[in-house]
């Protein structure tokens, strides 16, 4: 393995452009709430740019420059404290209830929440467990038998980070946490078996934390028949389509007219986080859309690229993680809201509005770029 001591330049103009898109996005997107809230046209884009880009950017820079061995060394007592952090949104006083979820924790003035990064600290976790076990066979030329003993931890500490988020009532980040844990151990050489050990109780668990809560099941049913209630239970995918359809080829009126959405303006819910998506589809029409999409899908060529140019197994299956929690994040918040997947509560990643989960996905793209500096 040759390292080349510089970045994946395509990757680099692909993050680079996704980041900058977003911060214009937001600036338009966020200043009709601002302005209505706080008298200032600008509070929600300061806000985002000062407490997520900002120390998002540092952070994906210090990730960037680490040396991936002294990270690895520390993985395991990295997802400890966020286990931690997460039990303690469940404490008086720090522990903060926003409508209706325990979610995040508050220290002063800084308010975050430990679900989201919670997607680095497990996959960080993960892939130094089992790339470590594939280099052992690597180097002593032994594959090992079928690892139920693997199965079985993994599981363990699976069914407790769900139940934990069950009870803050986070299963979009359940969901991603469980996928990309999912695709780690598997891309670890696990048998069929396994799959089939870990899929069924898991979807299991994910039809039972829909069935028992009603707004989970509301949004399912919802996604199946929006029609039946579009100004209660289907307004917000109503909503979304309205604005998706709106923009046509190029933007509102077939002209690319990049803050002029009409939707934003107190006709789409979630504007700034969940359906975020409509009012880019909306300014930048099916072209722009489509261009948003290549980035993505250049993205995941590039990701997939380092993951298999890398000699070693952690950065593998790390940079395969990565790849695969930004991809399937961001096409399950579209597919949300153009209406072939349920609304899930699920941030476009760069785009929505949120510190905690820009912050974790900066720092995961400073580490996939870090990887992409040391395969050949």
């Amino acid at each position: 393995m040759v390292q080349k001591n510089h970045p994946d330049y395509i990757l680099l103009t692909t993050i680079s452009i996704l980041i900058i898109w977003a911060i214009f996005n937001l600036a338009s997107v966020s200043f009709p709430f601002s302005l209505e809230k706080y008298g200032n046209s600008w509070y929600y884009f300061l806000h985002q740019l000062l407490m997520g880009f900002l120390p998002g950017l540092i952070i994906g820079f210090v990730f960037y420059k680490l040396k991936i061995k002294n990270l690895k060394k520390i993985s395991i007592y990295l997802l400890a404290l966020n286990i931690l952090l997460l039990l303690m949104v469940f404490l008086p006083k720090i522990g903060i209830e926003i409508n209706g979820s325990q979610r995040w924790l508050q220290f002063g003035k800084i308010r975050f929440q430990p679900s989201e990064f919670l997607k680095i600290t497990f996959l960080l976790y993960l892939s130094t467990w089992f790339g470590n076990k594939l280099n052992d066979e690597k180097r002593t030329f032994k594959k090992k038998k079928t690892d139920w003993q693997s199965l079985l931890i993994f599981t363990t500490i699976l069914f407790i980070l769900i139940i934990i988020l069950l009870f803050q009532k986070s299963l979009s980040t359940l969901v991603v946490v469980a996928f990309i844990g999912g695709i780690v151990y598997f891309a670890s050489f696990s048998s069929w078996k396994h799959f089939i050990s870990f899929s069924l109780p898991s979807i299991g668990l994910l039809l039972l934390a829909i069935q028992f809560t009603p707004y989970r099941l509301d949004r399912v049913l919802t996604f199946l028949k929006p029609q039946l209630d579009p100004l209660g239970k289907g307004y917000q995918i109503g909503q979304s389509l309205i604005a998706i359809g709106s923009g046509k080829w190029l933007g509102i009126e077939n002209g690319i007219a990049l803050g002029l959405s009409r939707q934003k303006f107190g006709f789409l819910p979630e504007v700034m986080t969940d359906s975020i998506f409509a009012v880019i589809a909306e300014e930048v029409g099916f072209i722009g859309c489509l261009f948003l999409i290549t980035l993505i899908f250049l993205f995941a060529w590039r990701g997939m690229k380092i993951a298999l140019r890398s000699g070693d197994a952690c950065l593998n299956l790390l940079s395969l993680g990565i790849t695969f929690w930004i991809v399937f994040q961001t096409f399950f918040n579209i597919g949300g809201i153009i209406g072939i997947l349920p609304l899930a509560g699920m941030p476009l990643p760069l785009f929505s509005y949120g510190s905690s989960h820009l912050i974790a996905e900066m720092a995961g793209l400073g580490l996939l770029l870090n990887i992409s500096k040391q395969t050949g």
